[in-house]
């Protein structure tokens, strides 16, 4: 068990992971609304969209439009994503799109089949063509992540070894073409993961990896998300995947009745993290307020919980004697 961080990195998906699971396409004023305030908050990081198929995903049919609407904040990164070459070239060529240079790879293969449509092997040789377009592009490549590395809910258990493979593999072919690899997201897709897991995990990636910043996305599919957050901190993890109100979820990754839940609820886990001392540098109420606002656009009561019960500011505050 490594200290805990002083500081959480998050990085925010609530534009492009609530909006694709719903099955409404949202004005794209709102949309936008709810970017721009998310800006405002402290966060640096905002996946805004998706390039993935319109058939498949109608919701993100206008990612250019997004992009192009959003009034920028400097210092802020405006990512979106792409599962394959085409929806990197549609990225590419849309103006506002920050570039990431990431790997994709599956722990899973019955999950690769549903989501990409194609083999686990198949996704993994791909990458090595997606880091010689990151190098026409003059992009880096910043970060790997392994999709369904905690478990399938169409393959059952998933070998923790499996998973250090594949971010080898990642490792090793950025360092086929001269690059470092800075990151691995371990992404726990369908809500496998519980806190003696999620330990185990990091420990071993990281031991394989020892100078590879270790990042995780997690899902609340159970309501262990926070828990498994609370286990990650107490290994050192310091650099996290969220939702703002816990939007969310994965179409593709059969939660049944249940429906696919979102990511870890970023408002939760700031709160989380300033009441354990941690620094994150985001504006808290800010947040809330952005939580708020996306449960109106969305017309439906969401599942985070300090924009419903608020935080403690306000019982901390001086009270004032009575005249």
């Amino acid at each position: 068990m490594a200290d805990r961080p002083k500081r959480v990195e998050f990085r925010e998906e609530g534009p492009r992971e609530g909006f694709q699971i719903e099955k409404t396409i949202f004005p794209l004023e709102q949309r936008v609304q709810l970017v721009e305030a998310l800006a405002e908050t402290g966060l640096h990081h905002i996946q805004v969209a998706s390039f993935v198929s319109p058939k498949h995903v109608p919701q993100m049919a206008d990612s250019e439009a997004f992009f192009a609407a959003i009034r920028k904040k400097p210092g802020v990164h405006y990512a979106g994503l792409w599962l394959n070459e085409q929806g990197f070239h549609r990225a590419k060529a849309t103006p506002g799109v920050d570039l990431s240079g990431k790997i994709s790879l599956y722990a899973s293969n019955a999950f690769a089949q549903k989501n990409n449509g194609c083999t686990a092997q198949e996704m993994a040789e791909r990458q090595r063509r997606w880091l010689e377009l990151y190098d026409e592009a003059g992009v880096k490549p910043e970060f790997a992540i392994i999709m369904a590395a905690f478990g399938c809910n169409y393959e059952g258990e998933i070998p923790p070894d499996r998973v250090v493979a594949m971010a080898k593999f990642a490792q090793g072919i950025c360092a086929e073409r001269g690059h470092k690899l800075p990151a691995v997201f371990l992404a726990d897709t369908m809500g496998w993961g519980n806190p003696d897991q999620t330990r185990r995990l990091v420990g071993m990636v990281r031991d394989a990896l020892p100078d590879v910043r270790i990042g995780l996305h997690l899902h609340d599919t159970r309501g262990i998300g926070t828990a498994n957050v609370m286990a990650a901190l107490d290994m050192g993890v310091d650099f996290f995947d969220s939702s703002v109100a816990g939007l969310g979820g994965c179409p593709f990754a059969a939660h049944g009745d249940a429906g696919a839940a979102g990511n870890v609820c970023t408002e939760d886990l700031v709160f989380m993290c300033h009441e354990l001392g941690i620094e994150t540098g985001i504006d808290l109420e800010a947040l809330v307020e952005c939580a708020k606002m996306a449960e109106r656009i969305i017309g439906r009561r969401l599942n985070g919980r300090v924009m419903h019960a608020g935080s403690l500011a306000k019982y901390r505050a001086p009270k004032r004697e009575a005249a």
